[in-house]
């Protein structure tokens, strides 16, 4: 019994460490989240730092580069009011994190606040010692992400 007991624990210890975020994992978990806050409180500053001079943004309405986000951003042509994060997932390659969300987006797009379930796709690359976002992509799902 104590075997059975003692397997059991041993079970239970290794799934919690490896369902565990690796320390580059949660860097990365934590870097999207201040990202969606900057996004929120219009923090074009930070927002410029962590934009890679060469990323993109996948919007349901178009695509554009780092500028054309940063300008919509502080312009207010769209307002991110709220990320709700319902998953989160992180894929390390080397030096490039993929990291995968999916989240109710609530947001003003043009004078009307909307509200949609998207699947986020955040590529970052780390290049002197700095993580840089270089891509984002909103994919739009057609059931509430919960």
């Amino acid at each position: 019994m104590k075997k059975i007991v003692c397997i059991i624990l041993t079970l239970f210890v290794c799934v919690g460490v490896f369902a565990q975020n690796s320390p580059v994992e949660q860097e990365i978990i934590t870097l999207s989240k201040e990202k969606w806050q900057w996004m929120t409180d219009k923090n074009v500053d930070k927002l410029s730092a962590l934009f890679d001079d060469k990323s993109f943004f996948v919007h349901t309405g178009g695509s554009w580069g780092k500028e054309q986000e940063v300008n919509i951003i502080r312009s207010g042509g769209i307002h991110y009011k709220k990320a709700d994060i319902q998953s989160v997932s992180v894929n390390i390659i080397g030096n490039i994190a993929i990291l995968l969300n999916n989240i109710t987006q609530v947001a003003v797009v043009g004078g009307t606040e909307v509200v949609n379930p998207f699947a986020v796709t955040e590529v970052y690359i780390k290049e002197n010692n700095a993580w840089k976002l270089r891509s984002l992509s909103f994919t739009k799902v057609n059931t509430p992400t919960k």
